[in-house]
């Protein structure tokens, strides 16, 4: 099968912009990190409620092998990686922050102060400015059919999330990031 486009959702995730191992032993890790994917992490309910949208609305099982999700049952989280458009042609993932409160006091406006790639180069830079960043994620989500089928799961397919931006509500240090690239 073919990928499918299925959406755009919004999902409130914490974005990894803490640096990552470059080389283990002479071999790259975490290739392109920052550049062209980063890790959302999301609460695991968070992860099973879109699953079970997948599942209604296509009738597909979501794989997460497939999908490239990290689990972390001692903090039931889940990570996943987010790719994110970086080539001149393709519009990259905006970055929103807060810019202050409206003057009625109940709601907030946002400034977008560039690329993630570019939030994320100028922290390679500024290592104080490394964080985990809190926030609502917009992300593409696409599904590739062409992954396995069980008699015990049924079909199964993969999700695929690209970043389109994120809007974030400050840096957070509740959450622990991935220092090495837990797939190999």
């Amino acid at each position: 099968g073919q990928d499918c486009n299925l959406a755009y959702i919004g999902i409130d995730v914490c974005i990894d912009l803490t640096p990552k191992l470059v080389h283990k032993h002479g071999q790259p890790t975490m290739k392109g990190y920052g550049k062209t994917w980063v890790y959302a992490y999301m609460p695991e309910p968070t992860w099973d409620k879109i699953k079970s949208y997948v599942k209604v609305g296509t009738g597909w099982n979501v794989s997460d092998e497939g999908t490239g999700i990290v689990h972390d049952p001692n903090r039931n989280l889940v990570a996943i990686e987010a790719k994110m458009h970086h080539q001149s042609e393709q519009p990259k993932p905006s970055f929103w922050v807060i810019s202050d409160k409206v003057a009625s006091g109940s709601g907030l406006s946002f400034s977008r102060i560039g690329s993630v790639q570019e939030v994320y180069e100028a922290d390679e830079q500024q290592p104080s400015q490394q964080h985990m960043h809190r926030c609502v994620g917009m992300f593409a989500v696409s599904l590739d059919p062409s992954t396995k089928s069980t008699p015990v799961t049924g079909v199964e397919a993969s999700l695929s999330f690209t970043l389109v931006s994120i809007r974030t509500w400050g840096t957070t240090d509740h959450v622990a990031p991935i220092v090495h690239s837990p797939r190999k």
